[in-house]
């Protein structure tokens, strides 16, 4: 049975392994700052919110990020969820659901109008998953690096 609940300062080092595992996935690498500071703003409420999810034994095999944020298409916000990452012995068990069902209910109980996300087209794992939770918009994604 997964539990997922706050992303807490006591689960430092279990998200720090979770996190370097997520980076190499998605072939990045960031300053130790700035992993220092992703996860301090992810536990003071500062506007970014995270959850980790917990096997039966307690051991952490995910984590999701989310930022609600105002929108010119509602008078609602929209919620961003903006990381999410399963340990790979654990990925088809129903944690990535979860974890989307988590922020699912805390954009519904924050009365956003949508959560949405991005992913790589070449994430054919996570977008069986994807495909079954949410609609695929047709929207291809653009930026500018500064």
């Amino acid at each position: 049975m997964t539990t997922i609940s706050p992303l807490a300062v006591s689960d430092r080092s279990e998200w720090d392994a979770l996190w370097a595992d997520y980076l190499v996935f998605y072939r990045r690498e960031l300053a130790p700052e700035v992993t220092d500071d992703v996860f301090a703003r992810l536990t003071s409420e500062d506007g970014l919110h995270g959850a980790i999810a917990r096997d039966e034994t307690g051991r952490a095999v995910g984590f999701v990020h989310w930022l609600f944020h105002p929108s010119t298409w509602t008078t609602s916000s929209s919620c961003y969820l903006e990381d999410l990452f399963v340990a790979p012995d654990v990925r088809g068990g129903g944690v990535g659901g979860a974890l989307i069902a988590h922020v699912r209910d805390a954009a519904e109980a924050a009365g956003a109008e949508k959560v949405y996300w991005l992913t790589e087209e070449s994430n054919e794992t996570a977008r069986r998953l994807y495909d079954r939770v949410a609609t695929r918009t047709g929207f291809i994604h653009y930026e500018i690096e500064l």
